[in-house]
């Protein structure tokens, strides 16, 4: 049996925190060219060390800081985006507050001092749970029906 599934109005917002967040990530990634320009950590290293580069600290905040986004970045999509399904004005919401967390954990991180990161950027995982939950209503709802 199938189930056909009508995208509502409101997953609209889901697309528009998606669209938010792709912003975010290219906004990042010219942190990281700029900090590269200023620390003198050329392609292709990834992180400098500190033996031979005094600011490798500072320069692998912000690396680390959008590398982080990038490797939780494939959880956030799949999880906004069947959420959003069953729950768009929630999913909405949460990825919202997930997109603006990971700003405030970037800007934290770049400071230099990692537990930073975590001051108002902490919420994202708040964020991310939530998604998970609706993500997880959204399949229990898909097996109930077909069972029914």
């Amino acid at each position: 049996m199938s189930v056909s599934i009508e995208l509502t109005k409101e997953y609209g917002y889901v697309v528009l925190v998606l669209v938010a967040y792709a912003f975010l990530n290219f906004w990042m990634s010219f942190q990281v060219g700029k900090a590269r320009r200023k620390y003198k950590v050329f392609y292709p290293t990834m992180y400098a060390v500190e033996s031979e580069n005094k600011d490798a600290k500072l320069f692998n905040c912000v690396q680390r800081g959008h590398q982080n986004s990038l490797e939780m970045m494939p959880m956030f999509f799949v999880m906004l985006l069947l959420g959003g399904l069953q729950h768009p004005t929630i999913a909405a919401g949460l990825g919202a507050l997930y997109t603006v967390a990971r700003f405030f954990y970037f800007k934290g991180y770049a400071t230099g001092v990692p537990d930073n990161r975590l001051k108002i950027g902490g919420l994202n995982f708040l964020a991310v749970f939530g998604l998970i939950i609706c993500t997880a209503s959204f399949g229990i709802n898909l097996v109930i029906r077909e069972t029914l």
